[in-house]
């Protein structure tokens, strides 16, 4: 089967985008694996498929896998290269597209700078939404680590669409993502296992945030790990409401009142191709 895709990133955030729309695509986990592969394959931290809209008043259907080629709910960096390949492809002409992925709709505006905002939804701070193993939900939870230290940490979980567990720390630039990420990311309280954020708090208007991803490792950008970061410091009261968000590969704006979440970044193209698979 030859393939065509395009190479797209969102603040170094690396995809390889499908249209599944005018090509018919059928993929393994293992041809997953191979694409995402940086030494055999063509290489990124998801793959994004375009396929038709299966609803009415939707636009697209928008499909997620991670680098161990498991299927996940959501991608906010992945939405914005979406918006800007379906537009750059021809596919669609619309200043606003509504998605389809499953964990509900989603709406992409592309701005007159050639941002792309994407309406997050609300976020979900119910353990079950995650899904998290709580007693009864809580403003903050202390988990302790698999490890033999008997090493506990306090967390906050929100649903962003997908699971996220966000640590504040005091220097993100001397967080232990590589140590800690891990750890928490497939603990046995998180059943689907967990992206895990750690938040440095600069002042009322920006934050850095490093994002160890499930099934990638650390990414230079996790749209949804920007937008949990961002509502749990607003939840305690220690942000404003709309934040610089700075991570390893950029900064995103996120705008969050208590209702739906609003994120603003670029997408880019870096280059199109074909592959044998």
């Amino acid at each position: 089967m030859l393939l065509e895709f395009t190479k797209m990133h969102g603040l170094g955030n690396d995809f390889v985008v499908i249209d599944a729309t005018r090509q018919s695509v059928s993929l393994s986990s293992d041809q997953f694996r191979f694409l995402a592969d940086r030494h055999f394959g063509v290489g990124c931290d998801q793959i994004l498929l375009v396929e038709p809209a299966t609803k009415a008043g939707v636009d697209f259907t928008y499909r997620i896998f991670n680098a161990d080629g498991g299927e996940v709910e959501q991608c906010g960096n992945g939405a914005r290269c979406f918006a800007r390949f379906v537009r750059d492809k021809g596919l669609c002409d619309k200043d606003e597209i509504i998605v389809e992925t499953n964990s509900g709709m989603i709406r992409l505006h592309i701005e007159a700078d050639e941002q792309v905002t994407v309406n997050m939804g609300r976020p979900d701070f119910t353990p079950a939404s995650l899904p998290f193993i709580a007693e009864s939900q809580s403003v903050a939870y202390a988990i302790q680590l698999p490890n033999d230290s008997a090493e506990t940490v306090e967390i906050f979980a929100v649903s962003i669409g997908n699971p996220h567990a966000v640590l504040r720390v005091e220097d993100s630039n001397r967080a232990e993502v590589e140590r800690l990420g891990p750890l928490i990311e497939s603990h046995e309280r998180f059943p689907k296992r967990v992206n895990v954020g750690f938040m440095q708090i600069s002042d009322r208007t920006h934050i850095r945030v490093r994002v160890y991803e499930r099934g990638s490792g650390e990414t230079l950008a996790c749209g949804t790990g920007a937008c949990a970061a961002m509502v749990t410091g607003r939840q305690q009261g220690w942000l404003d409401d709309t934040v610089t968000v700075s991570l390893s590969g950029g900064d995103l704006t996120v705008s969050w009142s208590g209702e739906d979440i609003l994120m603003t970044g670029p997408a880019e193209s870096v280059f199109e191709g074909k592959i044998s698979l």
